[in-house]
C-alpha cells in the first residue's frame, strides 16, 4: 500500500484546523505516504543514511551551500495570511497538476499536486523543521527553515 488513509494520518490536524481547514475535496489531493513508501521516496530524493533534515551529515546534498540558489522569507507572509512567497511559485514554475513530495522525515512525506500544496501551504508549514518540498519530476526543491526562511535551489 503506497499512502495511508487521510483519517488515519497522525497529523492530519493540521488540515482539519479549524482556523484553517482544507475543503474536503481537495483532501483528496493530500496523500500521506505509508512508511514504506514514504522511506523509499525519502531514500530515492533526499538521503540514502539520514532519517531526519535534523541529521544531515556528510554525503546529503541538502547540507550543500552550492545547492542553494535563493533564500526568502516565508514566515511573514505566513503570518499575514498571504499567498505562497512568489519566489517560490516562480522558482517551481510548474503546472498546477504536477506532483510534488512534501518530506517532513523518512517515515513522513506527503504526496500532493503543486496546485494544492500552493493553496494550502500554511497548513503544510504547521511544522517547519525543515521540511522539504520536492518536485518529482524536476531538480526543484525548498527547504523551509524554522527561522522563517525558505531556501531554493536544484537537487543534483
Amino acid at each position: 500500500m503506497n499512502y495511508i488513509p487521510f483519517e488515519d494520518y497522525k497529523r492530519k490536524w493540521i488540515f482539519t484546523h479549524q482556523s484553517m481547514p482544507v475543503a474536503e475535496e481537495d483532501r483528496a489531493e493530500i496523500k500521506p505516504m505509508s512508511e514504506d513508501r514514504g522511506a523509499q521516496a525519502w531514500r530515492d530524493f533526499v538521503s540514502k543514511q539520514s532519517p531526519t533534515p535534523d541529521h544531515f551529515g556528510k554525503g546529503d546534498w541538502a547540507i550543500m551551500s552550492s545547492v542553494w540558489e535563493i533564500e526568502d522569507n516565508w514566515m511573514n507572509p505566513w503570518e499575514e495570511e498571504a499567498d505562497l512567497p512568489e519566489s517560490v511559485t516562480a522558482f517551481f514554475n510548474m503546472e498546477d497538476n504536477g506532483v510534488v513530495y512534501f518530506c517532513y522525515d523518512k517515515n513522513n512525506v506527503i504526496e500532493t499536486r503543486w496546485g494544492t500544496f500552493k493553496k494550502y501551504w500554511k497548513n503544510f508549514l504547521f511544522y517547519d523543521d525543515k521540511p522539504l518540498l520536492i518536485s518529482k519530476k524536476k531538480k526543484e526543491v525548498a527547504m523551509f527553515e524554522q527561522s522563517g526562511v525558505v531556501k531554493l535551489g536544484k537537487r543534483p
